[in-house]
This record gives structure tokens, C-alpha cells and sequence, in this order.
């Protein structure tokens, strides 16, 4: 089974690649990553993105509330947006705290 896997995207996640077959794993395991960017620049690109996303929807919000927002479905929507980003931020979070926690259980 060599067909690959598509990527996964969500508004306010960095895009997680699509993923290959067997032998993609072995051609990526002997080639040592160049790009730089670890899961501490993931992290914080995605934090930086819900931090979009929820000003996006505070400002709306703001128009929304003082009248000047013209469809108030993009003031919902853009809120829908910000809070689906930070439960998929959040469970990230927790998610890879419990990793390094299991980790750190494990004897030596």
C-alpha cells in the first residue's frame, strides 16, 4: 500500500503534510530534516494564528455592536472560527503534555 495520505488543514493550524508510503519512510529517515522547524515553531505559528483568528472576531464583534457590521454572519462565523481553533490548540497542548508526561514515566 504506497498511496499516501492527505494533508490534514483547520483554520488557525499550521497544515500538517500529506503522508507516503513505506518507502517514503525510509527515504525520510535517512535524510535529516533542513527546514528548522521543530514542534516549539509549529506550536507558536498556531498559537500566533488563533491570536489572528480571535482579533478578527473581537473587531467584528466591536462593528457588530456598535452597528457598523453590515452581515452579522461574518461576525458568527469569524467567531466559530476562533473558538474551533482554540479547542484544537488546547487539545494539541494537552495532548502533547500527556506525551511528555508518559515519557517521562518510562524507566531508563
Amino acid at each position: 500500500m504506497t498511496s499516501p495520505i492527505g494533508g490534514v488543514s483547520l483554520p488557525g493550524v499550521p497544515s500538517i503534510g500529506a503522508l507516503g508510503g513505506v518507502g517514503d519512510a525510509t527515504a525520510a529517515a535517512s535524510a535529516p530534516s533542513t527546514t528548522g522547524d521543530g514542534f516549539a515553531a509549529t506550536l507558536a505559528g498556531a498559537v500566533d494564528q488563533l491570536q489572528g483568528l480571535q482579533s478578527t472576531s473581537s473587531g467584528l464583534a466591536t462593528a457588530a455592536a456598535t452597528g457598523d457590521l453590515k452581515d452579522v454572519h461574518d461576525y458568527m462565523i469569524a467567531a466559530q472560527e476562533a473558538s474551533l481553533a482554540t479547542e484544537v490548540v488546547v487539545t494539541l497542548k494537552n495532548k502533547a503534555v500527556e506525551a511528555f508526561t508518559e515519557i517521562m514515566r518510562m524507566p531508563i
